[in-house]
């Protein structure tokens, strides 16, 4: 079910009038307007402004308004037409409009004009925009990208006048003011020009993409650094910056040859959004008759989160109690859930994200807990958007270590009950766990190194394994360092198999000078540390190295020499993987590409040890010349080669 039929089937004609007719009060020559003749009566109109030129030529208006649903609307040109209009049912305040827009419709401006029997008439000027760059041109993320993820709250605070807010729009309604760098869980007031001003740093390291995560308003009373309890769908939070900063990452990250991922949540919003003091249907939330009696009687037992059990998706014997209870339980009692089986919110999700992709000429989408959602809609909501833009990437967020879930959600899936998921990338969970068991645990036949070797041979399993995202840790669990108990080699051979893998490869900021949750394990607080040198008043400064520590230092070079020179390999990016079983504590992980083969080992001994060479002569390296990518020492491939210590190699016939 595509999004226009959303739009053209599911919507009930609720007024009869003849759209498009001459008024009294605008001519058909008066509709296309200058930006300085805009107007508008009404409170809110969203999406704020949509384009020409799309693929599907239909586009549904949510406004808001005293009152609105007493009045009729009507567009006077030429080439827009209204197609049907419908009120909420829950609320008068609400206008869903239905607009179709001729191929060849040109930019510019149209007034809509809302009538009513008491001549109260009221006007908004909307605009349609030209294209900045064809569909085809948005770019996505691939296996030849390294990923940084930012938690931008914690990142850098450049502009130290938007942590208190005081000209943005809202700001008199951001609950959560106070900047607190002492609290783990308060605002610290890092924000979008951060990002900026350190893009040169980002892409030193070889990093080709960052995801910050999402900049939305979050109106919440506490915890709202985070970003995933949205309050405005089409707001940068103020606190983060303006619509103007944002889209000036986007154009610099580009301008470096990074590419721009944006985080969105399409399963829920915050409690203090706006529409959740006015709710337009009776349906908008998922368990909203739950909500209401709730909030009459906070001590009230009435059932509204989720159960989380995720594998109802995909069970056939699961029953449809818990399958309702995962899609349409709230995720937090913070955090109402959407209902994506009512049309409007479909289309309003769906034209939200396209909004997004537009606006800041994004690369890519990172959506937070897809499994939770209604799976039907999210099958919808990627084909419209990949429908749109043949290029672009998504990946979704499945936190599972089973890769027969992980499997099921990516698209050309050969799943039993034939679901299709549209969707480009997955978030590869089970390989994460598997590099951090194989480094932790003793050697052994079925413990080690034999974890990793077992894990890329359930690639088989998916449709696309060099299209799913591959991490060492993220904002939600301990920090890859703290995993591996302050090892820092056996850091290091993780953060090398990680980018080695056929994978798209994400990195977690502060990865590359060990940041760590050693304190309190798995705090999420403590996970998403401020990165030093983000505040001016920092005595360590990782982006300048002032007072890093030798073992830091180390850590950063390692990751800089690794993604860089990833980078540029074409091996990496798209060559054939060969692996060979781990043997006496040594694994050895092939990628071959045409003339470049890069060669991975993990040597788990602490001692001297030998390996012969002989076994691995499919690959054809023998007599050939290569370099250690770190020490850029070059060795000949014969019969043996002697590792001296603990730790990872990796050798490129591309000197």
């Amino acid at each position: 079910m595509k999004k226009k039929i959303y739009l053209g089937f599911l919507f009930i004609s609720v007024i009869g009038v003849s759209y498009g007719q001459d008024s009294a009060e605008t001519s058909e020559n008066d509709n296309l307007k200058s930006e300085s003749s805009f107007k508008t009566d009404i409170d809110l109109v969203e999406p704020p402004n949509w384009w020409v030129g799309f693929k599907d030529q239909t586009l549904q208006l949510l406004v808001k308004h005293q009152d609105i649903g007493n009045f009729i609307p009507q567009i006077n040109h030429p080439d827009i037409t209204i197609e049907k209009v419908s009120r909420g049912d829950n609320s008068n305040n609400y206008l869903f409009i239905d607009l179709r827009i001729a191929e060849g419709t040109s930019a510019g401006q149209f007034n809509i004009l809302f009538e009513n029997d008491k001549a109260q008439d009221l006007v908004h000027t909307y605009q349609l925009k030209s294209r900045a760059t064809s569909s085809k041109e948005y770019i996505g993320f691939n296996s030849s990208d390294a990923i940084y993820l930012i938690t931008p709250d914690r990142f850098a605070n450049a502009n130290t006048l938007n942590d208190i807010p005081i000209t943005a729009k809202g700001e008199q309604d951001l609950l959560e003011k106070t900047i607190d760098r002492t609290d783990d869980y308060a605002r610290h007031g890092g924000d979008i020009e951060g990002i900026t001003t350190h893009l040169d740093y980002i892409s030193s390291l070889g990093f080709t993409a960052i995801w910050p995560q999402p900049l939305l308003t979050n109106n919440m009373k506490s915890g709202s650094y985070h970003g995933y309890a949205v309050t405005d769908l089409y707001q940068i939070d103020p606190r983060f910056g303006t619509l103007d900063d944002y889209q000036k990452l986007s154009q610099k990250a580009q301008n470096k040859g990074i590419k721009l991922i944006m985080d969105q949540v399409a399963n829920h919003c915050g409690l203090e959004h706006w529409w959740m003091k006015d709710l337009p249907f009776t349906d908008w939330v998922n368990l909203q008759a739950n909500y209401e009696k709730h909030i009459a009687n906070w001590n009230n037992d009435v059932t509204i989160n989720s159960n989380h059990r995720r594998t109802t998706n995909q069970d056939r014997y699961t029953s449809k109690y818990d399958s309702d209870a995962n899609s349409q339980g709230w995720f937090v009692s913070t955090m109402p859930d959407l209902n994506q089986r009512n049309p409007f919110m479909a289309t309003y999700i769906i034209q939200n994200s396209i909004w997004w992709i537009e606006t800041a000429q994004l690369n890519g989408i990172r959506q937070d807990t897809y499994p939770y959602p209604d799976k039907d809609f999210m099958s919808d909501w990627a084909g419209a958007i990949m429908t749109e833009y043949p290029n672009f990437s998504i990946v979704g967020e499945e936190w599972s270590y089973n890769p027969l879930l992980i499997g099921y959600w990516q698209k050309g899936a050969n799943n039993k009950d034939g679901y299709d998921s549209n969707l480009k990338s997955t978030m590869d969970f089970a390989m994460q766990a598997k590099v951090v068991e194989a480094l932790n645990e003793d050697e052994s036949w079925d413990t080690g190194l034999v974890k990793i070797y077992e894990g890329l041979a359930n690639d088989f399993h998916y449709a696309s394994p060099k299209d799913m995202m591959v991490f060492p840790d993220n904002h939600d669990m301990s920090r890859i360092f703290t995993q591996l108990k302050g090892d820092v080699i056996n850091t290091k051979m993780a953060l090398a198999t990680y980018a080695m893998m056929p994978r798209i490869l994400q990195l977690y900021y502060g990865t590359e000078i060990l940041m760590n949750d050693f304190e309190k394990p798995g705090d999420h607080g403590l996970i998403r540390t401020d990165y030093p040198g983000g505040w001016q008043d920092d005595s360590v400064n990782a982006f300048t190295g002032e007072g890093l520590s030798s073992e830091q230092k180390d850590m950063q070079s390692f990751v800089k020499k690794l993604l860089n020179y990833r980078k540029g390999s074409k091996a990496i990016h798209e060559g054939k993987a060969i692996h060979f079983a781990p043997s006496n504590g040594v694994y050895v992980l092939f990628r071959v590409k045409d003339d470049e083969t890069v060669v991975l080992i993990l040597n788990k001994n602490d001692t001297p040890t030998s390996v012969d060479l002989k076994r691995f002569a499919e690959i054809g390296l023998n007599g050939k010349s290569l370099q250690n990518m770190m020490t850029g020492d070059n060795l000949q491939w014969n019969d043996s080669i002697k590792l001296n210590k603990k730790g990872v190699v990796i050798l490129t016939t591309k000197i």
